[in-house]
């Protein structure tokens, strides 16, 4: 009797786990049918097209049939050509609806706001095509820097035209001047003095304009040569050494001796030794310029001070412009061009450098020159030293 109650509820125990199990698989496929499970996705860009964008330098935009964007290359939501899964350019939707509807490839260029807060613009080549009967491929180049460039080149030659003109003119009217006055001797002299000093201001314009246009072509880095920072130093005061003496400023030199930098010895006179002549050009009366020259790191700073007129806190940003003048006034009497410190600042560049300027107006300048140091030999003993504060000889 016993057994059989044992039995009994162990059946009955068996019949209930089946029933408990049955209704557990009956909700499992119930739930099945109401939310059947989503198909694998697939891509919705064909094969191999996520490679080829992935090293194109262009910026690469993938549009479906509703030009919703598809797939975009980093550059294009960088460069703000796409927000919010569309095209944010409006001329570039234009574009793409041709397309779309009459499967033409298409180009156009395009001037594109850099950003709702600059005024900068983006000038691009846009390129437009079917990738097949579903997706249309769109192609930004960014021709920014080349358009720019081309700007400048014209720049240039508009302002090498108008300051060409202006000592030329010159001549031209003090000869007139001189012929009239034939019989005032002198007039004649007077003249005669004028047409010198126009005569040197147009002979240094076309050597800086020649100057200018060989460092554009002449690389130092493609053959670079050990430059002693001391001869440079030495050679830039010479330069000026005369006119510092007719103007009564004392030249001096000095800071760590024997550094030395790799690039092109000439380069590097003409740099410094531009930055030598504005300042004994822009400095009063018995007053000084001093070089000095001290290692900073892995860079050799070669600093030019003086004590004259200064710059304008809204002039230090353009100073290094091609044919900008601080004071036009002093410029033309003292024969400027406009192009000294734009010399300096791409000597300094191709050098791996750079050009920085501090002043205060009624406290002087100082223009350094931050140059790469030598990597191998730094620290060799110069043949010329000079303490900080002394005069050169």
């Amino acid at each position: 009797m016993d057994v059989d109650a044992v039995t009994a509820g162990a059946l009955a125990a068996c019949v209930g786990a089946a029933v408990g199990l049955a209704a557990g698989l009956a909700f499992k496929a119930s739930e099945r049918a109401q939310h059947p499970p989503e198909p694998p996705r697939t891509s919705r860009v064909p094969e191999g097209v996520d490679e080829v964008l992935s090293v194109l330098r262009s910026s690469a935009i993938v549009l479906d049939s509703a030009l919703d964007v598809v797939k975009a290359s980093p550059s294009a939501y960088a460069f703000g050509l796409v927000r919010h899964d569309r095209v944010a350019v409006p001329e570039l939707v234009e574009l793409t609806e041709r397309v779309r509807r009459d499967g033409q490839i298409r180009e156009v260029q395009l001037e594109i706001p850099r950003s709702r807060d600059t005024t900068q613009t983006l000038y691009v080549s846009a390129r437009v095509a079917p990738l097949n009967s579903k997706l249309l491929l769109a192609l930004i180049e960014d021709r920014t820097h080349e358009i720019r460039v081309d700007e400048v080149r014209r720049d240039f030659v508009a302002n090498v035209s108008h300051e060409l003109k202006t000592p030329v003119g010159a001549l031209l009217l003090l000869a007139e001047a001189v012929e009239d006055a034939k019989d005032d001797p002198e007039a004649v002299q007077r003249f005669a003095e004028r047409m010198q000093r126009e005569g040197a201001r147009l002979t240094r314009l076309v050597q800086e304009i020649i100057d200018l246009s060989r460092l554009q072509y002449d690389d130092p880095v493609a053959s670079p040569e050990s430059v002693d920072v001391d001869s440079v130093v030495e050679a830039a005061l010479d330069r000026s050494r005369v006119e510092a003496e007719k103007h009564k400023i004392r030249l001096t030199a000095g800071g760590t001796p024997g550094l030395q930098v790799l690039g092109n010895v000439e380069q590097l006179v003409i740099a410094l030794g531009n930055l030598v002549e504005n300042a004994v050009n822009y400095s009063p009366p018995n007053t000084r310029v001093a070089v000095g020259v001290r290692r900073r790191d892995d860079l050799v700073e070669i600093s030019v001070t003086d004590q004259g007129f200064g710059i304008a806190e809204s002039e230090l940003e353009r100073v290094f412009e091609r044919f900008y003048r601080v004071d036009p006034a002093r410029s033309r009497a003292t024969g400027g061009t406009g192009l000294g410190l734009s010399i300096v600042k791409h000597i300094a560049a191709s050098h791996g450098g750079e050009v920085g300027v501090w002043s205060v107006q009624g406290a002087g300048s100082t223009f350094t020159l931050r140059l790469p140091l030598h990597p191998h030999r730094t620290g060799q003993p110069s043949a010329f030293e000079t303490p900080v504060g002394k005069e050169t000889p």
